[in-house]
């Protein structure tokens, strides 16, 4: 089912628009050399071989796991006497170029640098750590994304009804290709393997069931609607089971989502949210790991995120609570909306522009710095909420420090003790 031409290829719109370099690398079949970097199944090396096809061109590929610098050489000095005697180019295809050593990798800028070969590199990796400098410098970075649910879809339609594929041999049940959709996670390879292995242990017209693919690639399928009411309810009993500290049962639901085919960074938004509305000053590193796991997510996409979500889980499901940040902001915007402003007190106006002092701004400020522990008795708040207090700590894990500490400044600002 791989496709014969760039207008056969599904998904990667980005790419494939008038102008684009693969679209000029075939009207204008000049040597250009590419790395495409992406998640396994996006059609790393369709694009190749597309584009050899398409401009006539030899298609060599090379693989980085099997294949090493006598091999790169060889097709290189190949590539030239093609194009010195015939005038004949090459794509010189890499894939998985990420797992070629340096001194590999220098083996191919000869060839880059003087265009004997059009050079694509295939990785699933940051390129900006596994390619050397000047090979990635001296070709077009190429970001391909996971195939979306409309993307995979036409992939299994054309392999339905395609005499390269099944011919319309067997039908898929919706559900069926639902669960089918889930399972691929924007991975064309995948649903087209699992695909066919569902295929093979039906008769010709019969029709794919979930239980018959269920059966085929051992995978149970998750009953998990993303826009319905299971989504809603297994994220609220994902975060209710966080803010209760059972780490298991949020385990679990993480899981859930994620062999659904939940989006990964739906969750890693939540847990963002988790980590201040639920934990705040109780923890403050919860934040920083919830975020870290976001991070992660963007860098390192599934199947590994999976890791770095669940440290998350667990980090949040056993940090102290404290519902004291969402509290204190909501009381705060609470007042405001309830037109409880009051001007800026004189002494904190802004001072820096001529003739603010006739007008008595920043007048009678203490420079806090110049007070023993930078704290002194002044008002800041307006005078409608001077006093009220919207931060209200609690004595959970760090926050208890937190508390200790602002009973101090307090009595400092409002003159009950210390500095004034």
């Amino acid at each position: 089912m791989r496709p014969r031409g760039l207008d056969e290829v599904v998904g990667q719109a980005h790419l494939l628009g008038p102008g684009t370099p693969i679209r000029q690398l075939v009207e204008r079949d000049v040597p250009m050399s590419l790395v495409l970097w992406g998640p396994p199944g996006t059609g790393k090396t369709t694009l190749a071989t597309v584009v050899s096809t398409a401009t006539k061109r030899r298609f060599v590929e090379i693989s980085a796991v099997t294949d090493g610098v006598k091999r790169v050489r060889a097709e290189i000095d190949l590539a030239r006497r093609e194009l010195g005697m015939a005038g004949r180019q090459t794509v010189l295809f890499v894939d998985e170029v990420h797992r070629f050593n340096k001194a590999q990798q220098d083996a191919l800028l000869p060839a880059v640098e003087n265009r004997w070969v059009s050079f694509i590199g295939a990785t699933t990796e940051n390129p900006f750590f596994s390619v050397i400098s000047p090979l990635l410098s001296r070709s077009l970075l190429l970001t391909l994304e996971p195939l979306g649910e409309d993307d995979l879809r036409e992939v299994i339609g054309r392999a339905l009804a395609d005499e390269r594929g099944l011919g319309g041999a067997v039908a898929l049940d919706p559900a069926a290709e639902d669960h089918l959709i889930r399972l691929a996670g924007g991975d064309a390879r995948r649903a087209l393997t699992y695909l066919e292995a569902a295929a093979l242990v039906v008769d010709d017209g019969e029709t794919i069931t979930p239980e018959v693919l269920e059966k085929a690639v051992d995978r149970a399928a998750v009953r998990y609607d993303r826009e319905g009411d299971q989504h809603y309810d297994v994220i609220s009993a994902f975060i209710k089971s966080i803010r209760g500290s059972d780490v298991d049962a949020a385990l679990h639901y993480l899981a859930r989502m994620l062999e659904a085919g939940e989006d990964p960074r739906f969750i890693a938004r939540r847990l963002i949210v988790h980590a201040s509305e639920d934990i705040g000053m109780a923890d403050p590193t919860a934040l920083q790991t919830a975020t870290a796991a976001a991070h992660a997510v963007e860098f390192v996409g599934l199947p590994e995120a999976r890791i770095n979500l669940a440290q998350a889980v667990i980090h949040l499901s056993l940090a102290p609570k404290s519902n004291a940040v969402i509290t204190a902001i909501g009381e705060a915007i609470g007042d405001v909306k309830k037109g409880l402003v009051g001007p800026v007190p004189g002494h904190l106006r802004d001072a820096h522009y001529k003739g603010a002092a006739k007008v008595g701004h920043g007048e009678g400020y203490k420079y806090a710095h110049d007070y023993p522990g930078g704290v002194v008795r002044q008002q800041y708040a307006p005078d409608t909420v001077s006093g009220r207090d919207y931060y209200r700590p609690t004595r959970h894990g760090a926050e208890a420090r937190f508390s200790e500490v602002l009973d101090r400044i307090r009595a400092v600002l409002r003159g009950r003790g210390g500095a004034s």
